[in-house]
């Protein structure tokens, strides 16, 4: 697979989760769509379809997938600012307003990363690896695990790294199938075996078996979490596109309480 198919993959599934064209991503003006639900969506967008308000961009312009009521207010901000200023304070703070209005608010902010397989290889640590499946999670869902594994739809769990210390599971690298063609990449490092390569060797080897069944790997990360970041980019994977989703007062308050 070349990076020009792999991004193709992800500009196509964009295209589904937001309701709009895949070439929609490389315009150089703005584009604003309804939302609407789609079968074909990422797995875990299913109760967040269709969105009130979803911007993503891949560096040209931003895509905005809305709600009809909120599609003047979008556009009329998104049209202010240049593309990356949409996604940063004290920006967000003004779309953020105008949202209250209306008891919503900007939620969710992440960057997403693809492969780039030029780059892409395999990093080693001082630790046993191993290939592992489904039915090998079973008994290994825990806190620990909780960015590797989804525990709630444990049946798409599809392939996993381990790191073994003498037997005992020590780092977990494993991907979700979140849609047909893309699977994402969750990793976990015990904290006492932290800072030895193991997060970036499970990442590596995980991202080569994702691309040798036919599937496209992808990362996310909060931009503020630098750890993972780099474990991204150490890796081979480079940003791709971002994205912000705003939710209501009230999703937005029981996560402020959790």
């Amino acid at each position: 697979m070349t990076n020009k198919e792999i991004l193709d993959i992800a500009l196509k599934q964009s295209a589904v989760d937001c309701n709009c064209c895949p070439d929609d991503f490389l315009k150089n003006e703005n584009v604003v769509v309804i939302s609407k639900k789609n079968k074909n969506a990422r797995r875990y967008l299913d109760l967040a379809l269709p969105f009130d308000c979803d911007l993503v961009s891949y560096g040209n312009n931003v895509v905005a997938s809305v709600s009809s009521g909120f599609k003047d207010i979008v556009s009329k901000y998104i049209d202010k600012y240049s593309v990356f200023r949409c996604f940063e304070t004290p920006n967000l703070l003004e779309l953020d307003e105008e949202l209250q209005k209306s008891n919503f608010r900007v939620c969710h902010m992440a960057e997403y990363f693809l492969p780039d397989v030029e780059k892409l290889r395999v990093l080693t640590c001082n630790y046993e690896t191993l290939v592992l499946h489904n039915a090998d999670f079973i008994g290994i869902y825990s806190p620990s695990w909780s960015n590797a594994l989804t525990s709630e739809n444990s049946k798409h769990d599809i392939i996993g790294i381990g790191a073994y210390d003498n037997g005992k599971l020590v780092g977990l690298a494993a991907c979700s199938d979140d849609c047909e063609s893309m699977y994402q990449i969750g990793v976990d490092v015990l904290p006492e075996y932290r800072r030895k390569g193991i997060a970036s060797a499970l990442t590596s080897q995980l991202a080569l078996e994702i691309l040798k069944v036919g599937k496209v790997p992808f990362y996310c990360a909060a931009w503020s979490n630098i750890k993972s970041v780099n474990n991204a980019i150490k890796c081979g994977f480079y940003p791709a596109w971002v994205e912000i989703t705003a939710k209501s007062t009230e999703y937005v308050n029981k996560l402020l309480k959790c």
